[in-house]
């Protein structure tokens, strides 16, 4: 496993329904290692640990969610929550910082929802 850091890391996706609910989805490429998987059985050696610990969102520029992870989130943590303040056109940015460092951000601007098929 490498503990390179991967820009362009994040996919977001926040849409705003009907109800005038947003609905923001977001997915992480990060391998997640928790440090204690074995990397050669002969020595014992495992992959060191290289996990996000803090996540960060922001609706223009205020926090509005921050999430605190450790070695036990899964590899390409996906996360979904809802917002009730977030308009179309507002802005969405979503920060991570993991234990070696390493850090990505990425902002999308809220969608409106999509139209009903008939």
């Amino acid at each position: 496993m490498s503990s390179e850091h991967k820009p362009n890391s994040i996919k977001i996706r926040a849409t705003r329904g009907d109800d005038g609910i947003t609905t923001v989805s977001m997915l992480i490429e990060h391998d997640m290692e928790t440090g204690q998987r074995v990397k050669d059985k002969k020595t014992g050696e495992k992959y060191p640990a290289h996990f996000i610990q803090e996540v960060v969102c922001e609706l223009n520029g205020q926090t509005v969610l921050t999430a605190l992870w450790g070695p036990a989130v899964s590899k390409r943590p996906f996360m979904k929550f809802k917002l009730n303040n977030a308009k179309v056109g507002d802005t969405l940015k979503v920060s991570w910082v993991d234990n070696e460092g390493h850090k990505d951000s990425r902002e999308s601007k809220v969608k409106p929802p999509k139209p009903k098929k008939k």
